[in-house]
């Protein structure tokens, strides 16, 4: 059932829809008439004070309080390479002291995130610049001091100093598809969420790195068609669900002497999602099994060699990779974990052995932005007002009642000087793009940065249907949040189509009270041409806590596919839908959730699009999947079981899949597999291949006509 208030802003959508333009598909794609203003480049520097940003002038120099210059700190032109020719500074590095700049030039991807670049170093007082390696290198990284710097190339460590020294090779043992020395492999990369796997310790005498051996790791490949004559094929290794990992250890090179030791030498882990040094000079690394439900942290100290575990992190189903650990000074440390049953905030004495939650309360905290100790306050995020919204909060590290720095309405995130003096807010809700302003630690709003008033004027021209909240009820009985955009100019007295949009993922939200962007505007568009958008948050999403998330845990799929289909038979019951009517798409977990509905739910479900969908999880990185479903030899029956390669027989609908032949994530041979059962099953459906796109589908022409071919389906099949 829906809340009361539900017809109230159905009334209000009516009357501010009438004698306005509608938004028409160019507006939205070719147009960008709807385009939001950001506030981009701003790096806190060290006094936290003031900030650099790339300007027309150069790097520049300006206060955070008055947003006044301070002066240029490297002028256009100033940095040249070996020829003379000006280097770019959008992307740069401020030393230590900030009297050097790092500077990348000619960047070239590898994966999602990690990309190689020529590196240089910029010396403001003398004015010159230094090339780091004549190659294309990857992970360049400063010592604490500033005076030395290592990197990546070729799957090789390698350091200097600043000062004009050759380099020092630390490893070389890297070979292409073999050994990784200093930056992850594929999954690592994709899973744990970073691409530089190598760190100075304090004192800047050790450098630590990881090693990953992936000899035992399958190969895939996948054909790039590119413009030649023949396909070039791309080779790289991808462990799937069940599959061999790479083999993963933590090394420990010493400046001083020369010498490199493991330090997970001894230990027992499958996982090595993350390694912190303290302010002691140890190293901390988290050690995590296969199964992904126990988490040990360990201490290794290089100077004596030995280790010991300080912590333990457990949980029925599975523990989160990363807890933002965060030391103090004297070494305790700060700790995020769900082990209440909702995600909060610990202050760790491992000395003491003793835990003390600085959060509390059936809410999530959503993200820690960090930690003051100078002035003994924390920096978080929470989801305390709904799951739909974000409040910023300082809380102390003594416990106890926080301060609210923004508004608990709308969608809230901050964005912290180096020194805490200042934060950059953003606001959003469903209906009002980005505002930006500045604020100091107390709160007190100093100036607005950008307040997107130009969009939010032109918004007024055109025929909009506000996006408004309610609950749909799970199978269950749980209340499920969701959101609606009407059809504009609203009849009462005529039935429209409904037309669905989820992800439905592990720890994700899509009812969330933020500005949608593009997408939102395409739900306008359709709006306007009379279809009623919905989206839905399943059981196994975020926001609502552990028990909530963690409920699809070994069968992932199952009940989120009976939620969104018991949704759809609620909305089919509304007096003012069209229950013969109902169509839902998604991209990738959303795709799967697509083909899962489409097929299953074939008695309300008319029409569905998956863009890159996972048919099979056996297709899929080990470390995802099985951290929610555990290896298809312990839990055959939870893979095949919400497989939709397993109910393609029961297509009825209209159905368009969608994959791009160059994803290296999902990859196409989901999609394949599952048009074969489809086509063995005689069931006629829409397929469209990207030709070399990735998991995004992106590129020139490619977005526009992605879109108009999902809008073209929508038009005739719902």
């Amino acid at each position: 059932m829906m809340r009361k208030f539900f017809a109230f802003w159905t009334l209000a959508a009516t009357v501010s829809a009438l004698a306005q333009t509608p938004v028409t598909f160019d507006d939205v794609f070719r147009s960008r008439a709807f385009s939001a203003k950001g506030v981009y480049g701003l790096r806190s520097m060290e006094d936290g004070l003031h900030y650099s940003r790339q300007t027309s002038n150069g790097i520049e120099k300006f206060d955070f309080a008055t947003g006044e210059s301070q002066g240029v700190l490297v002028a256009n032109g100033a940095a040249k390479d070996a020829s003379g020719a000006s280097l770019p500074l959008g992307n740069y590095t401020w030393t230590a002291g900030e009297q050097k700049v790092i500077i990348e030039d000619d960047t070239q991807p590898i994966y999602r995130h990690s990309y190689t670049a020529k590196v240089y170093v910029y010396d403001l007082a003398g004015q010159a610049t230094t090339l780091v390696s004549p190659e294309a290198i990857q992970n360049p990284v400063l010592n604490p001091d500033g005076d030395r710097i290592a990197w990546v190339h070729d799957n090789n460590v390698y350091y200097r100093s600043l000062a004009g020294s050759k380099p020092m090779r630390v490893t070389s043992d890297g070979v292409k598809n073999a050994v990784i020395n200093g930056a992850p492999d594929w999954v690592y990369e994709e899973e744990f969420g970073f691409h530089v796997a190598l760190s100075w310790s304090p004192n800047g005498r050790y450098l630590a790195y990881y090693r990953f051996d992936e000899r035992g790791v399958t190969e895939f490949s996948m054909d790039m068609y590119g413009t030649d004559l023949y396909p070039e094929p791309y080779v790289f290794k991808y462990p799937k669900a069940g599959e061999a990992n790479s083999l993963v250890t933590i090394w420990v090179y010493d400046t001083q002497t020369g010498k490199t030791v493991e330090a997970t030498q001894g230990q027992t882990y499958e996982y090595v999602p993350r390694t912190h040094w303290s302010p002691k000079n140890e190293l901390y690394l988290s050690l995590l099994n296969r199964h992904q439900d126990s988490l040990r942290l360990v201490s290794y100290v290089p100077s004596t060699g030995q280790a010991k575990q300080v912590f333990l992190e457990t949980d029925p189903a599975y523990t989160d990779a990363d807890h933002n650990l965060t030391f103090l000074k004297d070494g305790r440390f700060v700790w995020m974990s769900d082990r209440s049953g909702y995600n909060h905030v610990y202050l760790v004495d491992p000395s003491k052995n003793k835990l003390t939650a600085l959060t509390s309360g059936a809410y999530e905290i959503t993200e820690l932005y960090g930690v003051d100790e100078a002035n003994g306050h924390i920096y978080y995020q929470a989801a305390d007002a709904s799951p739909a919204n974000r409040t910023v909060y300082r809380g102390s590290l003594k416990g106890g009642k926080a301060k609210a720095l923004s508004s608990p309405f709308g969608w809230n995130g901050a964005t912290f000087s180096t020194t805490y003096a200042n934060y950059i807010l953003n606001h959003s809700d469903a209906n009002t793009p980005a505002r930006i302003s500045l604020h100091d630690s107390k709160g007190k709003e100093i100036r607005v940065l950008e307040d997107n008033a130009e969009l939010v004027n032109r918004m007024k021209d055109f025929a909009l249907s506000p996006k408004t909240f309610f609950t749909l009820e799970a199978t269950n009985g749980q209340r499920l949040p969701a959101w609606e955009i009407k059809p504009v100019n609203f009849d009462a007295s005529k039935k429209y189509p409904v037309l669905m949009f989820l992800y439905g993922g592990p720890g994700r939200q899509q009812v969330t009270d933020n500005f949608g962007g593009r997408d939102y505007f395409w739900y306008q568009m359709l709006a306007n041409e009379g279809y009623w958008v919905v989206c839905v948050d399943n059981r196994g999403t975020g926001g609502q806590g552990r028990d909530f998330t963690k409920c699809t845990y070994l069968q992932l799929g199952k009940y989120e596919t009976e939620d969104q289909i018991a949704a759809a038979k609620a909305l089919a019951q509304l007096p003012n839908v069209d229950p013969g009517r109902i169509g839902i798409w998604g991209w990738s977990y959303g795709g799967f959730m697509a083909a899962h509905c489409i097929t299953q739910g074939s008695d309300v479900f008319k029409a569905a699009i998956s863009v890159a969908p996972v048919t099979n999880w056996r297709f899929y990185d080990n470390i995802y999947t099985e951290r929610y479903m555990r290896t298809p030899a312990e839990n055959a029956e939870g893979y095949d079981a919400n497989s939709p390669l397993n109910h393609a027989s029961k297509l009825t609908g209209n159905y368009l899949l969608i994959h791009g032949t160059g994803d290296d994530n999902v990859h196409v041979q989901n999609s394949m597999r599952l048009a074969e059962e489809l086509i063995q099953n005689n069931k006629e459906f829409d397929y469209m291949v990207y030709p070399d796109k990735n998991h995004d589908i992106y590129g020139g022409m490619t977005r526009i006509h992605l879109y108009t071919k999902m809008t073209k389906f929508w038009r005739e099949n719902l």
